[in-house]
C-alpha cells in the first residue's frame, strides 16, 4: 500500500525523493564513521600520550648533593678517663686493731706523716721474746768459744784427739750462726713494730678511709686501710680509633672539657701510648699529662678530650642521610652523566652526626643521591629534581589524562 506521504504525488516525483532521502543516509552514515574513526583515533593518542606520561613518572625523583671539601682542621674528640698520677692502697702490714686514726678524706698530707696508729700487743710479746732468745745464743757462743779454746790447749799435751778439738772448734762456729740468726730475727721484728705507723708513702690526697677505731686488721685480710692520691698532675687516659693512631704524636696538645666546668678549658699534653691496638675494640690506649696546681681535676672525672689535628685534603663531607647500608659495608648512590645509579662503597674517616667525613670511594665532581630509596640498585635511571621536566612528558607538554 503506498505511503501516506507520497500519496498523490506523481510517480516520478516518488523517485526523486527517494533517491535524494538514499543520498542523505549515504552521506550521513560517511559522517558517522569518520566521527567514530576520529575518536578511536584520538582515544589512541591520549591512551599514548597516558602510556609515555605512566613510564615518565614511574622514573624516580631524586635530590643530589656535590661532597663538600673537609675542614681546614680537624677536631677529634674522644672520651676519657682522668687518674691521679700516683695511686696507693695503704694495707696494715701487722696484725693488730687500730687505736687512732688522723686524717680523714679530703686531707692532704706529706711524705712520712702518720696516718693510723695500730695496736699490736702479740707482736711486742715476739719482740722481747726474740731479744731473750739473743741473749741466750750470744751467752752460749761466749762458753763455746772458751771451751774449744782450753780443748785447743790440751791438744798441744796430746791429752786430747784432734777429733774433739775440730768437734768444739765447729760447735763454736755454730753458736756464732745461731748469735746471727737470733739478731735477725730481732731486728726483722723491730722492723714489723715500726709499721703500727701507717704512714703516708708520698704527698698527696687522702680519696678513702675505710677503718675505724677498734677495727681488727692486719695481712691476712687485705683490707685497705686508705687510698692516697697524687694529684699535683693527673693522667688522662683515652682510646683514639686505629684511623687516628697516626695523626697523634707524643707531645701534642690537646684541651680537656668536664661537665662539672662548662665554661673552662684545660690543657693537657700527649704524654705516652700503649704502641699496641687493642684487637677487641682497634683502639690505642694514649696518656696525657695535665698540670693540677688547684686540685680542680679531680680523680675518677669522666672528660672531653679534643685533639686538633692537621687538615687532610683527602677527606669529603656527605649528609649523613645520603649513607646506604649494605651487606659489604657503607655506600653511596652516584648520579652519572647517562643519570644512571652507580653504588660506590666508602671509607668512613669521622661521624660528625648530621655528616659524614668520607676517606676513600667518591670524588668532589660527583652527584650523590640525598635519601636514597633502600632498593635503589646500580643502573637504575633517576630523574633529578632540579631538571624542569620532572613532571613533564618527554616532549616538554604536559600531559592531559581524561
Amino acid at each position: 500500500m503506498p505511503n501516506d506521504e507520497n500519496a498523490g504525488m506523481p510517480v516520478r516525483d516518488a523517485q526523486a525523493f527517494a533517491r535524494k532521502m538514499k543520498r542523505r543516509l549515504a552521506v550521513a552514515a560517511v559522517i558517522a564513521v569518520a566521527l567514530a574513526a576520529g575518536g578511536i583515533i584520538s582515544r589512541g593518542i591520549k591512551a599514548g600520550r597516558l602510556a609515555e606520561w605512566t613510564k615518565a613518572q614511574s622514573i624516580p625523583t631524586v635530590e643530589v648533593v656535590s661532597p663538600k671539601p673537609g675542614t681546614g682542621e680537624q677536631e677529634l674528640v674522644l672520651p676519657g678517663d682522668v687518674a691521679a698520677f700516683t695511686d696507693a692502697q695503704i694495707r696494715a702490714r701487722v696484725n693488730g686493731y687500730i687505736r687512732e686514726w688522723k686524717h680523714d678524706i679530703g686531707a692532704h698530707v706529706k711524705s712520712g706523716e702518720t696516718l693510723a696508729i695500730i695496736d699490736a700487743p702479740e707482736l711486742e710479746q715476739q719482740l722481747e721474746q726474740a731479744k731473750g732468745e739473743q741473749a741466750r745464743a750470744e751467752a752460749h757462743v761466749q762458753l763455746a768459744k772458751l771451751t774449744s779454746k782450753r780443748w785447743a790447749a790440751l791438744r798441744a799435751s796430746t791429752a786430747v784427739s784432734q777429733q774433739s778439738v775440730d768437734e768444739k772448734s765447729g760447735d763454736f762456729n755454730a753458736k756464732i750462726a745461731d748469735v746471727a740468726a737470733a739478731r735477725a730475727n730481732v731486728e726483722r721484728l723491730k722492723a714489723l713494730q715500726g709499721f703500727t705507723q701507717v704512714v703516708a708513702p708520698f704527698t698527696g690526697l687522702v680519696t678513702r678511709r675505710n677503718i675505724d677505731v677498734g677495727v681488727l686488721v692486719g695481712p691476712g685480710n687485705g683490707q685497705e686501710l686508705f687510698d692516697i692520691a697524687d694529684i699535683h698532675v693527673v693522667r688522662v687516659f683515652v682510646r683514639a680509633p686505629q684511623a687516628f693512631v697516626a695523626q697523634l704524636p707524643t707531645g701534642m696538645t690537646a684541651t680537656l672539657k668536664l661537665p662539672q666546668f662548662p665554661s673552662r678549658v684545660f690543657t693537657a699534653k700527649l704524654d705516652s701510648t700503649s704502641n699496641a691496638i687493642a684487637e677487641k675494640s682497634r683502639t690505642l690506649l694514649v696518656q696525657l699529662l695535665a698540670n693540677n696546681a688547684d686540685g680542680a681535676l679531680l680523680p675518677g672525672s669522666y672528660a672531653e678530650v679534643h685533639f686538633k689535628l692537621p687538615a687532610n685534603a683527602q677527606l669529603l663531607r656527605v649528609p649523613a642521610n645520603a649513607i646506604l647500608y649494605r651487606d659489604n659495608g657503607l655506600n653511596v648512590a652516584v648520579v652519572g652523566p647517562d643519570r644512571k645509579v652507580v653504588i660506590k662503597p666508602i671509607e668512613v674517616a669521622r661521624d660528625l652526626g648530621v655528616e659524614i667525613e668520607v676517606l676513600s670511594g667518591i670524588s668532589a665532581a660527583d652527584r650523590i643521591i640525598v635519601n636514597p630509596p633502600d632498593i635503589i640498585a646500580d643502573g637504575d635511571i633517576v630523574r633529578l629534581s632540579s631538571d624542569d621536566t620532572a613532571k613533564n612528558v618527554p616532549d616538554g607538554k604536559k600531559t592531559e589524562v581524561e
